[in-house]
């Protein structure tokens, strides 16, 4: 049976607290997984959430502030270790480069893995798929920034009864979904449309086309929401999002289940985030997320 599930390992902003540790998301999917983000103490947190570096296939750099990438270096480390069998692609701004390699080099080790580097040079397609689309977009920040979003290509649904009607069984079937037609019968008279799930990550970023691009239709958005709605000149001057304005972006874009996430440590009571989200008119499934936490993708309508 196919996993769809996003593991939260770090929700803190900017410095850990006793309860939150740094940014870092493994987002599995059908047998691979994507890590983003990871902040200090990235390995740990896997271990307490159960996610091996061999489930790793994909890290994905929003930005290069400590808070987003000092995980950096002990994950490449442990996957090298641990002798993951697969390639692992690390994507990330291209601008920060240096920093890049300053971080997966900052320590001797033994590479035994085939990292492919691929630095994000402009928005756009990163990896066509399958299983998944891997897209990017520019996020408003002091640094250059990236969001990036996973989509599922659309598909079908075969209808059984009116296969059965049609007279059409076994081997037939695939033929009719390769072709589009089969003596006289059409796939669209027999299977409905299926729409591929999307996800979209968005951190540290001021509202921007950005960020309403990543979260459009989106079934399962993680987006953070630093500061409340009585901080947004804050928000503003250091480039980051409000709980309200996260919901309202939420809410605009049809999403379905919205992760509020990287909360500054000045607020005691996470609670009020989800309230501001729901006050900006977010109807959705909604989660306030927490370290460890683990959030499934929404079932297909």
């Amino acid at each position: 049976m196919s996993v769809r599930e996003l593991v939260v390992l770090g929700t803190a902003g900017q410095v850990p607290t006793r309860h939150r540790n740094h940014n870092g998301y493994v987002l599995l999917w059908d047998g691979e997984g994507i890590l983003f983000d990871p902040g200090e103490g990235t390995q740990r947190q896997m271990l307490h959430a159960g996610v091996a570096a061999h489930d790793l296939n994909r890290v994905c750099v929003t930005h290069f502030h400590g808070d987003h990438s000092l995980g950096l270096a002990g994950v490449i480390q442990r996957v090298n270790l641990d002798r993951v069998p697969h390639p692992v692609t690390a994507h990330f701004p291209a601008g920060g480069e240096h920093f890049f390699e300053r971080l997966r080099y900052s320590t001797a080790y033994h590479e035994t893995v085939r990292l492919r580097v691929e630095p994000v040079r402009a928005p756009g397609v990163l990896a066509p798929g399958p299983p998944y689309e891997l897209s990017a977009a520019r996020l408003s920040h002091p640094v250059e920034a990236y969001g990036y979003r996973v989509t599922e290509p659309d598909g079908r649904r075969m209808l059984p009864e009116r296969l059965a009607a049609h007279g059409i069984t076994g081997p037939d079937v695939a033929r009719l979904q390769r072709d589009g037609a089969l003596r006289g019968v059409t796939l669209d008279e027999v299977s409905v449309r299926r729409r591929g799930q999307r996800f979209a990550f968005v951190m540290d970023t001021r509202l921007c086309d950005g960020v309403y691009e990543l979260a459009d239709g989106c079934d399962l958005l993680v987006i953070e929401s630093t500061f409340l709605d009585e901080d947004t000149a804050l928000a503003e001057e250091y480039g980051h999002l409000t709980a309200g304005q996260a919901g309202r972006v939420a809410a605009d874009a049809g999403v379905r289940h919205l992760v509020l996430t990287h909360f500054s440590q000045r607020y005691a009571d996470p609670a009020a985030f989800g309230e501001q989200a729901r006050a900006a008119g977010f109807t959705g499934e909604l989660t306030v997320a927490r370290d460890l936490d683990r959030v499934p993708l929404p079932r297909r309508r």
